[in-house]
């Protein structure tokens, strides 16, 4: 076997095979230098080339894109097909941009704009940075999440429509983003063991952001995957350790470097070779077997055996990805240092490390780059040069075609009469879109996490059926007390998941982008209990980030849910849907109501420059005559518009004295509080508000703040009505505070404010002030 010249009077390790796989790897090696100095530079000209007359902190993360170098080198250079999608740890996205732009799929131009105004963002982004981007990330766990979810969203499109894809759903995580337990309810989830396209890469640097971590154990980790039914693959040392490994002492050498502390070997990056000979030996039985191992090394190599972990081996991590079985999910750990190639290599506190001018122009010349000349692509007709342009042939895609907009009905045309709840409308509602609209109903997609049948969705499931890859027997189908029946099949249009709403709202944020994937617009429904959607808010603001369209339902809501306890009652979920990007909030009183938002909603799904929506639904029954729909169709097309705009006048006095301003749940103690100070001799108003966001948009509007239009206003608060204003509403009260300021009135806003109480309906309402008595009082305050 080759070996390389021995300058220090030792044996070198052995030197590469020059067969044709490994003259292919030193081509691959080659571009895995030119990766790392391209992700440095980004970085590095940001922070210290670049002006900044501010002096605040721009940052970047070298050390842990240097760690993911190898990894994400050896999958693009070597591994990834057309169809295949990638989710790039947050911190890595210098990586991905260098990469992309080897790939001729990024202008040079922007390799300076990292984190500037309109250039590179600080963690890859689907919609706004300027080169291909599979997932936004940047919130740790929901980005690793994503491709588990976007391979569902793949398998239904290509069940219900054969418009999605195939290939493979790659995440690569940094270790510590496994302490999010985003990941593991994920992993955890039944349908998920099934998902043989998943395959998750972890980087396992064992730092985090603030310092190494001292008890983190791969077997424990690779325990809980397998538990869960992945396929675990370990990449832990190098070729050039494993060679040393079969030489006498080598055996001990493994033992040795197996069971230190992660912050020892840490440490045993930053040493000297000299260093090393002395430390690494230990103080067990094998001290001395390893020291006469080391001895024969000459110091190059002795500096090189430490840092010969697999995560930086790409024969080893191309060996991993042809063992990968696709008949589950996979997870490969590959042992990584953070910083590696780099002068903060192992150390500590590198996170945020930056390189100096001078350890610059060092690594440099460590891997042949030309620092006058940063951007510098490879020679044309070079071997490296030829591997880009194959890979960029190999990876290119199609254009995805455009999307149709889907046929949908405004309006079912139908009053509701008697009682009932918004929750129970939308159950209806979806019933009837299958009879108005079927070819709009055949794209709906409904999820929940173990709610369908609380939340009203029980006929709907019993039409449409239970999404499932494969068909499966129902074994109650022949129970005649057998109300709910789940029928799994590839036709079906519910997806039902474990009781985790983080996966619920996961998955839809990848329904919700079908359209931009493959062309095929599906018009996704979670249903969530509302409580809950706190903790669903981020990876669903996240989705919507990233550009997924979809329906949120929080139902049943606020203390209305008066059994239940304080617990189950939603304070601050009016205030998150005024306050979210990228969707609109409605919270609707009637049936009716909830019909016209639900297909409003519908309509601004699944296409260019749409948005998503969330619905505040109540389980308190409520009597629809209430909602005094208009008979003439002029009328009631009126008020449908004025409804999805934000809310109507449904109560005109011929003198008010005041105005109350009612929304959902409360509208019925608005309406009654009104009939009684009417006795009073006080005329009041009364307004449904059927959408805080939309008004407060409508006020921004008019006041020049954003674009739009301020029509609902004066439909709503005209100037010549304007009077003492009280508010109410089954939730936090400052949420609709705001409606004072359009006439600068006086005004009372009553809400909830403190946690919940057991009782009925009179009883909660009564302990927080919003049942028609404390509505009266605020109003005689006002007029007084």
């Amino acid at each position: 076997m080759k070996t390389t010249e021995n300058t220090a009077g030792a044996d070198p390790l052995p030197a590469p095979v020059t067969g044709p796989a490994d003259r292919d790897l030193d081509v691959l090696r080659a571009v895995e230098q030119r990766v790392l100095w391209l992700a440095t530079s980004i970085i590095d000209h940001a922070n210290r080339v670049r002006p900044n007359p501010t002096g605040l902190k721009v940052g970047g993360h070298q050390a842990s894109s240097a760690s993911m170098t190898s990894i994400m080198t050896s999958l693009w250079f070597h591994e990834l097909g057309r169809e295949d999608r990638v989710s790039v740890k947050p911190h890595a996205s210098p990586v991905l941009h260098a990469v992309n732009y080897l790939l001729g799929e990024l202008d040079e131009s922007y390799l300076t704009t990292l984190r500037s105004y309109g250039g590179l963002q600080s963690y890859p982004s689907r919609e706004k940075d300027p080169d291909p981007v599979d997932y936004s990330t940047g919130s740790v766990g929901i980005g690793a999440t994503a491709p588990i979810w976007g391979a569902v969203a793949r398998r239904y499109v290509n069940a219900r429509f054969e418009g999605g894809s195939s290939g493979r759903q790659y995440s690569l995580i940094g270790d510590a983003e496994l302490d999010e337990g985003a990941c593991w309810e994920a992993i955890l989830d039944p349908g998920v063991a099934d998902l043989g396209e998943v395959v998750w890469i972890v980087d396992f640097n064992r730092q985090s952001l603030d310092r190494v971590v001292p008890n983190i154990s791969a077997t424990r980790l690779q325990g809980m995957f397998a538990a869960a039914g992945w396929q675990v693959i370990t990449v832990k040392y190098g070729r050039l350790l494993e060679e040393l490994f079969s030489k006498p002492g080598g055996e001990a050498l493994r033992t040795r470097i197996d069971e230190m502390t992660n912050p020892e070997y840490q440490r045993l990056l930053r040493c000297s070779p000299e260093q090393l000979r002395e430390r690494l030996p230990g103080t067990g039985e094998g001290r001395d077997r390893i020291a006469e191992l080391l001895a024969q090394l000459d110091d190059a190599s002795v500096d090189a055996v430490i840092r010969n972990l697999g995560g930086h081996d790409l024969g080893a991590l191309t060996d991993a990805y042809a063992s990968i079985d696709d008949t589950r999910p996979t997870v490969i750990f590959a042992y990584t240092v953070k910083g590696h190639g780099l002068a903060t290599a192992g150390h500590p506190q590198n996170h945020s490390a930056l390189l100096t001018g001078e350890q610059m122009a060092q690594l440099a010349d460590a891997v042949g780059a030309d620092p006058q000349q940063p951007w510098a692509r490879f020679t044309p007709g070079s071997a490296e040069a030829e591997l880009c342009d194959r890979t960029a042939d190999r990876l290119r895609r199609h254009p995805t075609p455009q999307v149709e907009p889907l046929a949908l009905p405004t309006d079912f045309r139908r009053t509701p009469s008697g009682s009932g709840s918004t929750q129970q409308a939308l159950g209806r509602a979806l019933l009837d879109l299958t009879r108005e609209a079927p070819e709009a109903a055949g794209h709906v997609v409904t999820v929940s996490p173990d709610v369908a049948s609380t939340t009203n969705l029980g006929g709907w499931l019993n039409k449409v059926g239970t999404w499932s890859p494969t068909e499966r027997r129902d074994w109650f189908d022949d129970d005649a007390e057998t109300i709910l029946h789940w029928r799994e099949r590839p036709s079906g249009q519910h997806i039902e998941l474990g009781i985790a709403e983080t996966n619920l709202v996961g998955l839809l944020g990848e329904l919700g982008a079908t359209w931009s994937r493959w062309g095929t617009p599906l018009l996704p429904i979670g249903v969530v209990y509302d409580p809950f959607v706190g903790r669903a808010l981020e990876p669903w603001s996240f989705g919507m980030y990233a550009g997924g369209q979809s329906i949120l339902v929080g139902t049943p809501s606020g203390v209305s849910l008066a059994p239940e306890g304080g617990a189950h009652q939603s304070v601050i979920t009016p205030s998150i849907g005024l306050e979210q990007p990228g969707c609109t909030a409605y919270e609707p009183a009637f049936a009716v109501d909830m019909e016209w938002c639900l297909l409003a909603g519908l309509a601004c799904l699944g296409k260019p420059g749409g948005n998503s929506t969330y619905l505040r639904l109540s389980t308190r029954t409520v009597d629809q005559s209430l909602a005094a729909v208009p008979g003439d169709p002029a009328a009631r097309e009126r008020r449908r518009k004025q409804t999805v705009a934000g809310g109507y006048m449904l109560r005109r006095h011929s003198d008010p004295s005041l105005t109350i301003a009612a929304t959902g749940a409360m509208v019925p103690e608005a309406l009654a509080a009104a009939e009684r100070l009417d006795e009073l001799g006080v005329g009041a108003d009364v307004v449904c508000v059927t959408s805080p966001d939309l008004l407060f948009r409508a006020v921004r509007a008019r006041q020049g703040l954003q674009e739009g239009s301020d029509w609902i206003l004066e439909q709503l608060f005209p100037h010549e009505r304007a009077r003492p204003l009280v508010t109410v509403l089954d939730g936090h009260p400052h949420t609709l505070a705001f409606l004072a300021g359009i006439n600068h009135v006086p005004s009372r806003s009553l809400g909830v404010t403190g946690f919940g109480q057991c009782g009925t309906l009179a009883d909660v309402h009564r302990h927080h002030g919003i049942d028609a008595d404390g509505i009266i009082g605020a109003a005689l305050d006002l007029a007084d």
